[in-house]
């Protein structure tokens, strides 16, 4: 859990005992007074568990204080734009996930994007899609809609071709080795990869191995419109919107543009990877 994210959890549990105690409850009272277990008040006042925005409208209510219901609600959704657990963002499934990062990329106008070991989910073919959300689902235990996961991804893929968008894509090379699914619709996933070179709104490099670089890939991470950064974690998704946030990561975009290859070079790469998969 990110340093940020939990002083923040616990700056709103700090506010969320202050309404608490301007009301003149005390823990085990106030617990009576909205229904919960005694157990969760203390973990939010404590900075132990991340409230939601319901959460937030009942303690307004419950310590006489309706009013400050849009202030913890605000602070609420600062949490969630900080870190979003996949399990949580996944408790709906896979299509609504998807779909709510389409809507994101089809109104981006350019998108700087960097993956270290995953082919970017805008070039997945849907044969590698079904092996990344069937792992998914099965690692994390959420609702398997992969079918539908898939077909919505595939959708998102529609921005590619749309005028007035563009995608500077990363990846490292080890990327290009690592099998999310069988080794045959792994050539097809390098094929599609290699084929988006020549779209007008795709700009692709691939960092090779044993360059020199002043830095080691850690996670991907895309960048929307220079105004927000959302990073990949375990467990979790971080979306970032601070410009010095921002900044950093556009800075580390451009380190890693440095190390890369670009058109023919980066298709010798891709098809170098194809060449080493065992088909037989």
């Amino acid at each position: 859990m990110s340093t940020d994210f939990q002083q923040a959890r616990e700056a709103l549990g700090a506010r969320l005992r202050e309404l608490r105690t301007e009301a003149g409850l005390n823990g085990k009272d106030f617990a009576a007074r909205i229904g919960w277990q005694r157990s969760k008040v203390s973990r939010l006042e404590n900075g132990k568990q991340t409230a939601s925005a319901a959460d937030a409208e009942a303690w307004a209510q419950a310590a006489g204080a309706p009013e400050a219901a849009g202030e913890l609600k605000g602070r609420v959704r600062g949490l969630e734009t900080s870190q979003r657990s996949w399990r949580r963002q996944l408790s709906a499934g896979h299509r609504a996930m998807q779909e709510g990062h389409g809507v994101q990329e089809a109104q981006a106008e350019v998108i700087h994007l960097f993956e270290s070991g995953i082919i970017p989910g805008i070039f997945q073919t849907p044969e590698y899609a079904r092996g990344v959300l069937t792992d998914v689902a099965q690692r994390l235990g959420t609702p398997r809609d992969v079918e539908e996961g898939v077909r919505a991804r595939m959708r998102r893929q529609e921005a590619l071709y749309r005028p007035g968008h563009h995608f500077h894509a990363l990846i490292w090379e080890g990327a290009l080795f690592v099998l999310r699914c069988a080794p045959a619709a792994m050539s097809a996933q390098l094929d599609r990869l290699s084929s988006v070179i020549g779209l007008d709104t795709v700009t692709l490099g691939i960092i090779p191995f044993g360059v020199r670089t002043p830095f080691s890939p850690k996670h991907g991470f895309w960048i929307i419109d220079e105004r927000l950064v959302v990073a990949d974690t375990w467990n979790a998704e971080l979306w970032l919107d601070t410009s010095e946030d921002v900044g950093l990561y556009r800075k580390t975009w451009e380190l890693l543009k440095g190390a890369a290859v670009f058109d023919h070079q980066a298709h010798r790469l891709i098809m170098r990877a194809r060449a080493s998969l065992d088909l037989a």
